[in-house]
């Protein structure tokens, strides 16, 4: 009866303790791979392999030759040096008159009238006030050319323009200053007219230079009156 029983029945856990006490299998070491260095780095290998590769190179002759010549640099990767940005410059100057600024050579000239602030001559010089007459002076004597001032700003104050333009050339061929340059000048600052004056300038290049010059006039003169009360004062 017992045999029977323990022939026919199931005992999974029969062995469980004793492999329980059995040691884990050891674990295999991998081979450990040989560290290879790297070899030394010998010149004379590279030339040789360079003279080999180069074996039957031969140089370019004729005109396909362009010893010392290379690709253009890309513009604005090379500086220009100061001799070169003086050529450049003097080449425009001569051939449009760029760079050319009037306003810094001595033959510049300005100035403004009573309580006028000295940023106009400046504006006008720039070019900010349109010119609605003009009169050229260049080749007439000093009285010829007082005369024809007098008559031209006369007739300007009556048709009410204000924006003028008086050429008188830049007399380079006066012994000394300038004749009718240096006239125009007291004319508008001790003159009768100097009381009409706003502000005058050289004018800009486009309109003869330091060969021209620009008055603006008031709309009325300046009085001792208005002296007295400025408030009254219009430009």
């Amino acid at each position: 009866m017992d045999s029977s029983r323990s022939s026919l029945g199931h005992t999974p856990f029969k062995d469980l303790k004793s492999r329980i006490k059995e040691k884990p299998p050891e674990k295999r070491e991998e081979p450990r791979r040989p560290v290879v260095e790297p070899a030394a780095h010998d010149p004379e290998a590279d030339r040789e392999f360079f003279r080999q590769a180069m074996e039957g190179a031969r140089p370019l002759t004729g005109s396909n030759r362009q010893e010392g010549k290379g690709s253009p640099a890309p513009a604005g990767l090379a500086p220009k040096s100061a001799g070169e940005e003086a050529l450049e410059g003097m080449k425009a100057l001569i051939a449009s008159g760029r760079g050319f600024v009037v306003a810094d050579t001595p033959e510049y000239i300005e100035g403004t009238g009573y309580r006028v602030d000295p940023k106009m001559a400046e504006r006008l010089h720039r070019g900010e006030f349109s010119i609605q007459a003009h009169i050229d002076l260049h080749g007439l004597g000093a009285e010829e050319a007082r005369i024809a001032f007098e008559d031209f700003l006369r007739e300007s104050v009556i048709r009410n323009r204000r924006s003028l333009l008086v050429i008188h050339g830049r007399g380079l061929s006066s012994q000394g200053e300038p004749v009718l340059k240096a006239r125009l000048t007291e004319w508008l600052t001790r003159g009768p007219w100097r009381k009409w004056v706003i502000a005058y300038s050289s004018a800009r290049l486009c309109d003869g230079g330091a060969g021209a010059t620009c008055i603006l006039l008031r709309t009325r003169p300046v009085t001792k009156r208005l002296k007295k009360n400025p408030s009254r004062e219009r430009p």
